[in-house]
């Protein structure tokens, strides 16, 4: 068994995911980096390797349970256990024509984002946390948005973007009650406001900047928080 520590994280081929890998790569994780389309999977490999990280391509469309399936076989093969799980991968859903306001809101789309955004996280989970229990200090971290926080209300109205990270954030705590006499320690965290093509680059802050409050979470002590939401200043109201 490879005894290295080995980080998963979804959605790593380009932006806040891509910067994670990065940032879990340079203190010494080997990363496996998930994401659906081969190619630009193979170019974030590629990258992260000329930067001196040890790092691995992972087939995973967190929308399908056969690919799901087929990515925990590809990691266990690989490293032989889960140090931690970014579940990153994520999409607002488009919101032209009134698909998300709440008075007009096209139950497709809702449906779209979550399966991505929470079914997909629940996928992923639950396949590797056979291989996160054989870790000795596993982490899972869910990446969120305070645009789900009930209390701050932040950004546009997105009534399926921002539902999907508010039930996000419930089924976060879920896992954490179910995990609370376990080693595996589970919290959901927002990076901000992020220039990546998501918020079509007009935002201030960068995806390392978006990366370092999950990579924090990603290497928790074993007696760090657990089930809290948390961006860069601190716990986020829910």
């Amino acid at each position: 068994m490879n005894e290295n520590r080995t980080a998963l994280v979804t959605g790593a081929n380009k932006g806040i995911g891509f910067a994670v890998a990065r940032g879990l790569g340079a203190i010494g994780f080997t990363v496996a980096v998930g994401a659906r389309d081969d190619a630009r999977r193979a170019e974030a490999v590629a990258r992260l390797r000329t930067e001196g990280v040890d790092a691995f391509g992972v087939a995973l469309d967190v929308t399908s349970d056969d690919s799901v399936a087929a990515a925990a076989t590809t990691v266990e093969r690989t490293a032989g256990r889960l140090d931690v799980l970014v579940n990153n991968a994520g999409i607002s859903g488009p919101a032209d024509g009134g698909v998300q306001d709440p008075t007009t809101l096209d139950l497709d789309v809702l449906r779209t984002v979550l399966n991505t955004n929470v079914f997909g996280v629940i996928r992923v989970t639950n396949a590797m946390l056979p291989l996160l229990r054989r870790a000795p200090s596993p982490r899972v971290v869910n990446v969120s948005s305070n645009m789900g926080s009930l209390t701050l209300r932040t950004g546009p109205v997105l009534a399926a973007y921002a539902p999907s990270k508010t039930l996000l954030n419930s089924i976060t705590t879920q896992y954490a009650r179910h995990l609370a006499d376990t080693d595996v320690i589970v919290n959901a965290a927002c990076p901000g406001w992020v220039a990546t093509d998501f918020t079509n680059f007009a935002a201030p802050r960068t995806p390392e900047q978006g990366a370092a409050i999950v990579v924090r979470l990603a290497t928790l002590p074993d007696d760090g928080p657990r089930g809290g939401f948390f961006d860069d200043a601190g716990a986020i109201p829910w």
